[in-house]
């Protein structure tokens, strides 16, 4: 089992930075793969980046490539989305989430329905 707690979120003008934060109760954190989703109002919810149990690996999508950087420390339960150069197209709730337990030091997931545990999402908005 996993509880997820995002933090980090808030209001930033664009061009600015934020670092999410997603921090882990379970024992077995350093054997999933963590992503990040976002949704923003009346869409649905989307990929936005995903690391390997290792950090070995690490995906983004299109639209936050080069801007977001997803970061794990597996000591401290916690894994780290830092967002650079946002933009108002950015505004969403993010959330984390964790796969079951794997053993590939690579694998990676993109799609909501591979991961197992959900955090309660925090609220990023960019004013432009």
């Amino acid at each position: 089992q996993e509880q997820l707690a995002e933090s980090g979120g808030g209001l930033v003008q664009a061009g600015g930075s934020l670092r999410l934060s997603c921090a882990a109760s379970g024992r077995t954190f350093s054997s999933r793969a963590i992503g990040w989703f976002r949704q923003a109002p009346g869409t649905e919810r989307e990929f936005v980046a995903a690391i390997s149990r290792s950090a070995y690996s690490t995906d983004y999508s299109t639209p936050v490539k080069g801007r977001f950087t997803i970061s794990r420390d597996n000591a401290n339960n916690t894994v780290y989305l830092q967002m650079n150069s946002l933009k108002p197209e950015d505004t969403a709730v993010y959330y984390c989430a964790a796969t079951k337990i794997i053993s590939g030091r690579s694998w990676l997931a993109w799609r909501s329905h591979e991961y197992d545990y959900w955090g309660q999402g925090t609220q990023v908005t960019v004013s432009s």
